[in-house]
């Protein structure tokens, strides 16, 4: 594999999260046997890219899979992609207060995320959070964060015109 393991990375996430599991494991699997000895694939990327690849039918492997990143999704390098991918696997498993635990740890460390998407929409993954666990105020209050993050988006972003819809059904 002569191309660049980040780029080859965020493709697999990037099929992933399009829909095509299959491929993105092909490139995951890629990744692994080029790069055994790597700590950061082996312990925060790949199992990034893994539970997003079965997030959807399987959310409870996609948590299994994610343990082995704990250790590590604090460190200085790290993106917190696994709280948020474990963030989302629980809201599928309806566990909101678990959930929003992980989305508020990354809000909770803006400097490890930066400017990366998923500090923003940690804010939308709590307000999902909290309408599995019944919280409407505190959900409210999360989808309004991420709306004021987002107020000079594009109006015609799926992600937008899904949080809109979904704060405009809270009571």
């Amino acid at each position: 594999m002569a191309r660049d393991k980040n780029i080859d990375a965020t493709a697999s996430l990037a099929l992933a999260l399009a829909g095509d599991p299959p491929k993105a494991a092909e490139l995951s699997d890629q990744l692994s046997r080029h790069y055994p000895a790597n700590t950061a694939m082996k312990f925060e990327i790949l199992p990034e890219l893994r539970a997003a690849a079965i997030l959807q039918h399987d959310p409870r492997k996609a948590i299994d899979i994610l343990a082995v990143s704990m250790p590590y999704e604090l460190a200085p390098s790290a993106l917190l992609y696994p709280a948020y991918f474990r963030g989302y696997a629980y809201v599928a498993m309806r566990q909101g207060p678990a959930a929003a635990q992980e989305f508020q740890k990354i809000i909770d460390h803006p400097g490890l995320v930066q400017m990366d998407p998923i500090g923003a929409l940690a804010h939308l993954g709590l307000g999902r959070a909290y309408v599995v666990a019944g919280d409407q105020a505190k959900a409210r209050a999360a989808y309004n964060d991420f709306l004021t993050i987002w107020n000079d988006a594009d109006p015609n972003i799926p992600i937008l015109k899904e949080a809109k819809m979904e704060r405009a059904r809270l009571r």
